[in-house]
């Protein structure tokens, strides 16, 4: 299998980061095909890849994407946050990165207010010293309101660059983000990305704090996201 980034790769001097809930891998076909998300990555050619879904439900959730074939082909690696478990990730979230742009210095869980089993995973990088947190909220209101509280309080921590991506499941208004977290963050919603068929939710979003650079963001569509998985991704450039 041979997969080519298509995409041109942001500047030297910049951070591209993608969002994408994958649903498993499994298309609006209903088949499972991990080509189909990995060629949409290759689309893409983020840096930084934030996943949602990556493992499947049941039993130990192994991960559905083959990593010899993300890293041969596309050169990127997966933060390991349980190296016994057979999981891209933590309660489906993963993040994917090139080791070849950015050296991973730790990774870790983040406990979420929740009453199903989901969470947020962090990962930080140097040079220069980033963090990116992929996240996928709750289905209520009340639960994504303490979620984001939570994460509010991470990011209030912290005085270097933090990236939150993810599914929100809501199309919450970025003004009422912001509130939540305060006058350090910019939440950024790129545009609606679910549903794939026809988009009309603005779900998956970022959210900047201590970012002062440019920055663009849009979703990816393409002849391949319109049925690899119920939702579009979202892709970010921010200017370091």
């Amino acid at each position: 299998m041979t997969i080519c980034p298509a995409n041109t790769p942001p500047a030297t001097s910049s951070l591209r980061v993608a969002s994408y809930n994958i649903r498993k891998a499994v298309g609006l076909d209903w088949r499972r095909d991990s080509t189909r998300i990995l060629r949409v990555l290759a689309e893409m050619n983020a840096d930084i890849v934030v996943l949602q879904e990556a493992d499947k439900r049941l039993g130990p959730r192994p991960g559905v994407l083959p990593t010899g074939v993300l890293l041969d082909e596309l050169g990127y690696e997966f933060a390991d946050f349980d190296p016994e478990a057979p999981s891209h990730g933590w309660h489906g979230n993963a993040i994917l990165f090139r080791k070849s742009r950015f050296n991973l210095v730790q990774n870790r869980k983040v406990s979420l207010p929740t009453l199903e089993p989901r969470g947020a995973v962090s990962a930080i990088f140097e040079t220069p010293k980033f963090e990116v947190i992929g996240v996928h909220l709750g289905l209520t209101p009340n639960t994504r309101k303490k979620q984001l509280r939570r994460l509010a309080e991470h990011v209030g921590e912290t005085d270097y660059p933090v990236l939150i991506a993810g599914d929100f499941n809501s199309a919450i208004a970025n003004a009422q983000i912001e509130t939540l977290f305060g006058n350090r963050v910019q939440a950024v919603k790129p545009g609606p990305s679910f549903h794939a068929s026809r988009p009309f939710a603005a779900l998956d979003r970022f959210v900047l704090a201590n970012f002062t650079g440019k920055m663009a963001s849009f979703v990816h569509r393409s002849d391949l996201t319109r049925f690899a998985s119920d939702h579009l991704p979202v892709v970010i450039d921010v200017d370091f």
